[in-house]
């Protein structure tokens, strides 16, 4: 069994939470409340900044060329190809950027930045990985049941789109390559990095559809 394979058996009732929280149920009909929509924007445009130094953090440790480039590619991805998805809804639904990030948003990107720093090339890769894969699978499951004329049509398409699932292809086959060469003591290390990553994917949703904030100073 590859370690993908693994690591998608291994969250699959954490995935199937994700599909029927009420943030992505919701936005499949088209009837999420659109301050929590925006609430959501902010938060992904700060935590895709973050990810995309998490990422670059672990291609200074890949020890392949090509592996280097390819995590760099997805660096500037984030920043470039998803970000003109968060500008398209910030100037239709008049978004400013005025906050900072929610505890969700801290919480799973400074997960990623630790385990790219300081913890092995392979748990770090492992981390990244729920990022891309659960985005595509949940814009898939999404795009087979939108509501037609979905104000979130355009989120869907981006996620549920070939582009989008050619990168994600890329980062699973990474995943599985450094996994490869792994022992045993470390792939379990990076499927212990996946699952937590998987469930902070799932906090996240749950932070914007809550609209989380801190609580106040002196509490």
């Amino acid at each position: 069994m590859k370690f993908s394979e693994q690591a998608w058996k291994a969250t699959a009732a954490i995935y199937e939470r994700i599909l029927q929280h009420p943030f992505n149920q919701e936005l499949t009909q088209g009837t999420l409340e659109r301050a929590r929509f925006q609430f959501y924007m902010k938060q992904d445009s700060l935590y895709l900044v973050e990810f995309a130094r998490a990422l670059a953090l672990a291609a200074s440790k890949a020890a392949h060329p090509d592996d280097i480039v390819l995590l760099l590619d997805f660096s500037k991805g984030a920043i470039v190809a998803e970000r003109s998805l968060h500008q398209f809804y910030f100037d239709l639904f008049d978004i400013t950027l005025d906050t900072d990030r929610a505890p969700g948003c801290f919480a799973y990107t400074s997960f990623l930045i630790d385990t790219c720093s300081h913890k092995s090339y392979e748990e770090g890769v492992a981390a990244l990985l729920p990022c891309f894969w659960i985005y595509r699978e949940v814009g898939l499951h999404i795009h087979k049941n939108a509501a037609p004329d979905n104000p979130y049509q355009k989120w869907i398409d981006t996620y549920s789109g070939e582009e989008f699932s050619k990168i994600v292809d890329d980062a699973i086959d990474l995943t599985d390559r450094v996994a490869e060469t792994a022992d045993a003591e470390r792939k379990e290390k990076m499927l212990q990095a996946f699952v937590h990553s998987t469930r902070l994917e799932w906090m996240f949703w749950d932070s914007a559809y809550r609209m989380e904030t801190w609580p106040p100073e002196g509490t």
